[in-house]
């Protein structure tokens, strides 16, 4: 069996695990792992499911709670431990993730274990990896989509195959290329750990729209495309490789203000989930 180096993901892991006690940014950790950080947020959603920011703040909250859990005394001490400046802001975000109070945890109250966020074990976010074919570069665009738009977390982007779903009642209405359509992700937002997602076809023509249905005008812009051959469920395999090891040990730039592509042709047989699909990925001629 392949012997995988410590990637990126793991340095992640390890120096959150010694830091998120103190005040870290996002910055912080990139710079301290060597990548951008683009590549780096990418990276960790893809192999964890959590954005850096959400497990950060998990991880400070699920040790705060052990602490209450076993009768610390001061709130206040135990917000500042783990890196809150006030009491205030610590039970602001204790109450939104646990739905309970520090001082109702501290006195008896209940939290669901799965609200916890629990220390990722360094090569567990590696284990399960795909072989990527060599990618080639495309230039592609400038583009006119129309599709059906939502927002999606990361860690719960279940509701994507019954978006593309409730999008095929379009299809064939809207003048587009037939055999062709696109999967877009933009506007990630590491705050909140959300994206937006938009099964999308191209139809220049865009007048007379449905108002549920949204236009993404995508300049010409070179890819890097990478072919998925596995069933469209094994996707999040095929990005993890992406971002976790192609990305972070080559010599490309990504452009991160411009949308990643999934590309469906006349390969996909839309039913079954089979024959295969492209993935885009912006970069930096």
């Amino acid at each position: 069996m392949r012997e995988w180096p410590l990637g990126f993901v793991d340095k992640m892991l390890w120096f959150i695990e010694s830091n998120f006690r103190k005040t870290i940014e996002l910055e912080d950790i990139a710079d301290a792992c060597g990548v951008s950080r683009f590549h780096m947020c990418r990276g960790f959603v893809a192999a964890t499911g959590y954005s850096v920011m959400d497990y950060v703040r998990g991880r400070r909250l699920t040790e705060a709670a052990r602490l209450l859990a076993v009768g610390a005394p001061s709130i206040l001490d135990v917000a500042l431990e783990v890196g809150y400046g006030s009491h205030e802001a610590f039970t602001r975000a204790f109450r939104e993730r646990f739905g309970v109070t520090p001082e109702g945890l501290r006195d008896g109250q209940y939290i669901m274990s799965s609200l916890l966020v629990e220390p990722i074990r360094m090569n567990t976010a590696a284990q399960t990896r795909v072989s990527l074919e060599p990618p080639r570069r495309e230039k592609l665009g400038p583009l006119t989509l129309v599709g059906l738009g939502r927002v999606h977390r990361y860690d719960n982007n279940s509701g994507i195959p019954s978006q593309w779903t409730d999008f095929q009642a379009y299809e064939g209405t809207l003048g587009e290329t037939e055999n062709i359509w696109f999967g877009v992700c933009t506007d990630f937002n590491e705050e909140d750990s959300s994206f937006r997602y938009m099964c999308a076809v191209i139809a220049p023509d865009t007048g007379g729209l449905p108002d549920e249905l949204d236009v993404l005008k995508l300049p010409e812009q070179t890819y890097l495309v990478f072919t998925h051959r596995e069933h469209v469920s094994q996707i999040q395999a095929t990005m993890k490789a992406i971002w976790s090891d192609h990305i972070p040990n080559s010599d490309v730039t990504v452009n991160g203000l411009e949308a990643v592509l999934e590309r469906y042709d006349e390969r996909f047989h839309p039913v079954t989930g089979r024959g295969g699909f492209d993935i885009l990925i912006p970069i930096k001629a």
